[in-house]
């Protein structure tokens, strides 16, 4: 068994608590059911937003997911590099698994498909 990166990215409409939150959730659980993995598997989740989302901490939408509440996570804001997407949430979730790097599953939704293209497929 080996530790893997697992990339996502999404984005919000507005700098919003709910609307983070939602968000979030809605990430994780994509990335989660697209590599079939579960909250025991994971190592930790690095969660980093864009500096004009200030409206909540994301990890808590993931704490309050049933199991997830040992998982390490941590938040920070995003390298703020000019003409970067905007409003955006990304995910890097480590996680103890037999699959091989091509095997893992990068989400991207919303905006954040532009982030890559190559990546940003349908389920």
């Amino acid at each position: 068994m080996v530790n893997r990166g697992i990339r996502g990215a999404t984005t919000v409409t507005k700098n919003e608590e709910n609307e983070i939150l939602r968000e979030t959730v809605v990430l994780l659980r994509e990335i989660v059911e697209r590599n079939d993995v579960i909250a025991e598997d994971i190592c930790s989740v690095w969660i980093t937003m864009t500096a004009d989302l200030d409206a909540t901490f994301p990890a808590r939408a993931i704490r309050e997911i049933e199991g997830w509440e040992m998982v390490p996570l941590m938040c920070s804001v995003e390298i703020p590099v000019k003409g970067s997407l905007p409003q955006c949430i990304r995910l890097m979730v480590q996680v103890n698994t037999d699959k091989s790097q091509r095997d893992i599953r990068h989400v991207y939704l919303n905006e954040a498909q532009k982030l890559r293209p190559d990546l940003s497929q349908s389920k």
